[in-house]
């Protein structure tokens, strides 16, 4: 249960130094005075700068981008309140400190903090505990103090910290013992690509990702809607309508998202080449029909035609060589059945392959191609149903054994105290995690590799001397779909 209070006063900071505690960017603020520490109030942020120094000067040069962008939408009337901080530590700083180790830690420049200290002969160093309030308050400007009175009091809950509280309290460590940032070069990656977040999708997935592997959030990023998933999710729809036009459409469109290529997927055209509803050359030649229906069962014309036009068009060498596929939402008479079964024809309904291309949807490069192959080659053949389903719960249950042990790494980092782990104990931990099937050390640690490559980054990895010696960090969650 959260804390409720009730605050009166609010602390005026420069509205950068605000905007950089809102982000997690940092939970340093330089106020005028000591902060007793425990104390509570809202943050302000004042248009008026604490030196007169300009903002390149001030602010370091991968923080100005965020400056000009909060520029805009000041006011000279009003200003916004969106969040209220706890004073959890107030250091003073004279001349004896380093203020190179502390501008590394913060927004400030080096020349901005001796300008301060010429001024004031101390620095006070507040360290913020930083919550967002759930509705925001727009009040007056008012004259400036380092303490203003508010309008109103502000109903203030713990429900929305910036930070969450194992990534605070290792940047408040951090802070106070004057640590050097971890990843400056990741710093200056999220600066250079700052001002792409906010008209490319892929720059801002990728900022949000730097600034989770930062300590600068604690909040996972939303996945992207795909804007595939309204046709998708009418695979199934209308392959079990009379529009059969629509459908065959649909399934090319299906296989192109699946991975599959070739110019009889054209999911404009009327047809594959040579009249076949569908034909793929890539990764590996795949032939089929498609056949909608509402209620009547599906005759042998439909096996027939696949073999009579697939014969014609291919040849019996390239023929034989390809994957047959009907997809079709009737029951097969047993005409059809038995055409199907004895020509090596697959046939699954049109939900199963909404649902490969769904699992391929919500979890890219989830459907290795060279696996479905497998399947489809084998017996039985005719109603393919079953060994497709046992394909898709394979991977199901592939995908909940990663995100089971990413959340392993996680829950052990945050429970430790500590920022990366090895295999043993990241092995032993998961046998008393509930997990969801057995694997062995050696497993566990393909998983985690594969886990942590940068083309996945759910982990991150520091290599030891031997795979034994290895150690995992956790970067990002892999959140379940449910369908």
């Amino acid at each position: 249960m959260s804390d409720l209070i009730f605050i009166n006063t609010a602390l005026c900071l420069p509205f950068p130094d605000v905007e950089a505690l809102l982000q997690g960017r940092t939970i340093a603020a330089i106020p005028q005075t000591f902060i007793q520490p425990g104390r509570s109030f809202a943050l302000y942020p004042s248009a008026t700068s604490i030196n007169l120094l300009t903002d390149e000067q001030h602010y370091k040069s991968n923080f100005l981008i965020v400056i000009q962008n909060v520029y805009t939408q000041l006011s000279s009337e009003t200003v916004w309140i969106k969040a209220w901080a706890k004073c959890e530590l107030c250091q003073i700083l004279d001349n004896s400190e380093s203020l190179e180790a502390l501008s590394q830690l913060t927004i400030w420049q080096k020349k901005a903090l001796q300008q301060i200290l010429l001024q004031r002969q101390y620095i006070f160093i507040a360290h913020l505990r930083v919550y967002l309030l759930s509705n925001p308050i727009e009040i007056p400007v008012n004259p400036q103090g380092q303490f203003i009175g508010l309008p109103n009091p502000v109903r203030a809950s713990t429900t929305l910290p910036v930070l969450g509280d194992r990534i605070f309290t290792q940047r408040k460590h951090q802070l106070e013992n004057r640590q050097p940032p971890l990843h400056p070069e990741l710093e200056e990656l999220q600066s250079a690509i700052a001002s792409l977040t906010l008209t490319n999708s892929a720059a801002k997935q990728l900022d949000d990702d730097i600034k989770i592997f930062l300590g600068w959030s604690s909040e996972q990023p939303r996945k992207p809607l795909d804007l595939d998933l309204p046709w998708i999710h009418k695979i199934a729809e209308v392959g079990n309508s009379s529009d059969g036009h629509t459908f065959e459409k649909l399934v090319r469109r299906g296989l192109l998202k699946l991975g599959f290529t070739g110019l009889g997927l054209n999911p404009d055209g009327t047809g594959g080449a040579g009249g076949m509803d569908f034909y793929a050359e890539q990764p590996y030649p795949i032939v089929g029909e498609c056949k909608a229906t509402k209620t009547e069962k599906v005759t042998d014309g439909t096996p027939a035609q696949l073999l009579k036009i697939g014969m014609n068009h291919l040849g019996k060498f390239q023929y034989d060589n390809s994957i047959k596929l009907i997809v079709a939402a009737g029951e097969l008479n047993f005409y059809a059945l038995r055409t199907a079964t004895e020509n090596q024809m697959n046939v699954i309904s049109p939900e199963t392959l909404q649902k490969l291309v769904e699992l391929q949807t919500h979890y890219k490069n989830s459907i290795n191609l060279l696996e479905l192959k497998e399947y489809l080659q084998q017996a039985p053949f005719g109603l393919a149903e079953d060994k497709l389903n046992t394909y898709i719960d394979k991977i199901e249950q592939s995908i909940k054994l990663r995100s089971h042990i990413i959340q392993l790494v996680k829950n052990y980092l945050q429970n430790s105290g500590i920022e990366s782990t090895g295999i043993e104990a990241l092995h032993g931990a998961y046998f008393g995690s509930n997990p969801p099937q057995l694997i062995k050390t050696e497993e566990m640690h393909e998983i985690l590799i594969e886990l942590s490559s940068p083309l996945t980054g759910y982990l991150g990895r520091i290599k030891g001397n031997d795979w034994r010696s290895d150690r995992f960090y956790f970067l990002r969650d892999l959140p379940i779909s449910s369908r």
